[in-house]
């Protein structure tokens, strides 16, 4: 009994020893060592390490044509300084404005209106209602600007119809009548304001007329004829009041560079054709300052006001557009709308500049 038992305890070992070497061949292969990757030569050179690793207080390289690392303005300021821009933008408009309203644009008015005072005058003239002096057939003071007369003076090339009034807004249009004298032709002294350089400069040559030339005035009285005394610059004598029943015509303007006047110019002449009756004249003390040479109009600075917000509200919007929609919307809308404002806006500053310029 105990032989058997031992003979089994024998075989019982001896199939664990045989189920372990079965067990070990089996995981023999997942033992074996794994070869390791290549090393990284630059592993081995020290050289080729990140220079920040040795210096922790140093900035990181940045890339090239990244910004400079806290140059970038915060976003309020630059939303204000990119709408200063444009505020400056939309006044440099202004000023191109201005400079194209009294120049080129102010030529064109000027011939503009010529052609149709000189139509309506012509045909006052051929139904006989011509105005003979300051005041309408009822009485009452002529309408600012309406046409009173033709100024010729062949020696400088001035053919002008000549417009009732002499402030900076009359004289747009040409020629005016300084309304507390008479009408040319008529006793006394009759004066003629013009522009020397702005919206067409209808005198621009007047300095260069001498004693003797001749100028021809047509009103609704008929045809007169001057003849040139003298040239009167700031501080020449006054000449004498002409004669009971005789009449002198004395045209002004700036005298000086174009644009930056010195004083006033004065060409007297006397005249030749005999005096036709006068049939009144504003009063001397009812002529507004604002007729006198060398003054601005002051009552375009109602206008000028109202314009100016139009204005201000139009440039407020095209800015929006341009942040909302993009530049070339605010472009497309922006220029014809702010161009025609603009203009409209300097038409009323040239009007309060003075009326000779």
């Amino acid at each position: 009994m105990v032989g058997e038992s031992g003979a089994g305890a024998g075989q019982a070992v001896e199939s664990g020893q045989v189920a372990a070497a079965d067990l070990a061949a089996e995981t023999t292969p997942l033992l074996e060592p794994v070869p390791l990757a290549d090393k990284n030569p630059a592993d081995e050179n020290p050289a080729d390490e990140n220079p920040a690793d040795e210096n922790p207080g140093a900035e990181p390289p940045q890339a090239s044509g990244a910004p400079p690392t806290g140059t970038t303005p915060p976003p309020a300021r630059h939303t204000a300084m990119r709408l200063a821009g444009q505020a400056l933008s939309i006044a440099a408009a202004l000023m191109l404005c201005l400079v194209a309203q009294v120049g080129l644009i102010g030529a064109l008015a000027h011939n503009r209106d010529q052609d149709r005072a000189y139509a309506s005058f012509r045909d006052q003239l051929a139904n006989a209602t011509a105005p003979a002096g300051g005041m309408d057939r009822d009485g009452k003071p002529l309408a600012l600007g309406a046409p009173v007369a033709v100024l010729v003076i062949p020696r400088i090339g001035i053919r002008e119809v000549v417009g009732e009034g002499s402030s900076a807004t009359v004289l747009k249009a040409g020629p005016g009548h300084r309304r507390d004298t008479v009408l040319p032709g008529q006793p006394g002294v009759s004066v003629v304001m013009g522009r020397q350089a702005g919206y067409g400069g209808p005198f621009a040559d007047l300095g260069t007329l001498a004693r003797g030339d001749l100028i021809t005035v047509i009103t609704g009285q008929g045809k007169h004829q001057f003849e040139v005394l003298s040239l009167r610059h700031a501080d020449d004598p006054q000449p004498a009041a002409p004669v009971r029943g005789q009449g002198r015509l004395t045209l002004i303007t700036a005298d000086g560079p174009a644009y930056l006047p010195r004083d006033v110019l004065r060409v007297d002449a006397r005249l030749l054709t005999p005096a036709v009756p006068a049939a009144g004249a504003l009063p001397g003390f009812a002529l507004p300052g604002r007729e006198q040479a060398m003054e601005g109009d002051a009552s375009a600075m109602v206008p000028l006001v109202i314009w100016g917000l139009v204005l201000a509200l139009a440039a407020a919007a095209v800015v929006f557009v341009h942040q909302r929609a993009g530049r070339w919307h605010a472009w497309v809308i922006g220029v014809p709308l702010l161009g025609a404002l603009g203009v409209t806006v300097t038409d009323q500053v040239a009007s309060l500049l003075p009326n000779l310029l």
